[in-house]
């Protein structure tokens, strides 16, 4: 019996050591492959289905760790949260998919999904006569002969600048206007037909009163004969009457 039990006890520690040797292994082989994928990073994937040109919130997300190796550059990191906060997708994303800077745009620059983008280039007949940014608005006066006469007007107002195009100097190249589906195929006509567009830049303060203009609260002209002032009996153009004799 003893020989028994003596046989079972070291059976038993025999399969201990060897489920830690195991184990031991395993754990080895598991840190080896990871170091040969160079580690892990946590990046956000899409936790459900998420829809174009809406904000992205907290429910749509969640974090998988992923190893380096498959991690690429446009992959938004745990570390990067500033990159997908109040941010939209220009495509829609399914879930699991991981998230990336690319589909990504900030929600006020993803302008009216009903409106189009037109770039107009510079040239030696496109100009602007002042320093343009992203987000301003502008005005294009074309010059054309369509009629047999020469004629320069306001074609659009109060137009948006979408982006200003830049070249690898930094320097401006041209404009991505805002408009809507109509006035795109418009402003495109004026680029290959018009003669000349001049850009202006759009004042945005408030209109000043026209100088001499009337003001509120300016009193009336006075009556040109005083005595209807004084007297409201007197009639004008009619003498005054003499007081009564006492």
């Amino acid at each position: 019996m003893l020989e028994s039990k003596r046989r079972a006890i070291i059976f038993i520690s025999i399969s201990l050591l060897l489920a830690a040797v195991a184990g031991f292994m395993f754990l080895m082989k598991v840190n080896e492959l990871n170091e040969s994928l160079g580690g892990t990073k946590k990046v956000y994937v899409a936790s459900q289905k998420i829809d174009s040109r809406t904000i992205i919130s907290p429910d749509d997300i969640k974090i998988i760790d992923l190893p380096n190796k498959f991690v690429a550059d446009d992959y938004i990191e745990v570390s990067e949260a500033e990159k997908i906060t109040n941010k939209v997708s220009i495509v829609p994303i399914t879930a699991e998919t991981i998230i990336t800077e690319s589909i990504l745009k900030d929600f006020s620059n993803v302008g009216d999904p009903n409106n189009r983008k037109v770039a107009l280039m510079w040239s030696d007949k496109v100009s602007f006569d002042d320093n343009i940014n992203d987000q301003d608005r502008v005005d294009i006066v074309v010059s054309h002969q369509f009629d047999g006469a020469p004629k320069t007007e306001i074609f659009m107002s109060d137009v948006l600048v979408f982006k200003v195009l830049v070249n690898d100097k930094k320097e401006s190249i041209g404009l991505h206007l805002e408009v809507s589906k109509q006035d795109a195929s418009r402003l495109i006509h004026m680029q290959n037909y018009a003669d000349s567009i001049r850009i202006l830049k759009a004042n945005v303060g408030q209109e000043q009163p026209e100088k001499g203009a009337a003001k509120e609260g300016t009193p009336e002209k006075q009556s040109a004969n005083p005595a209807a002032k004084s007297d409201p009996a007197v009639q004008p153009g009619q003498p005054a009457q003499p007081p009564a004799q006492p």
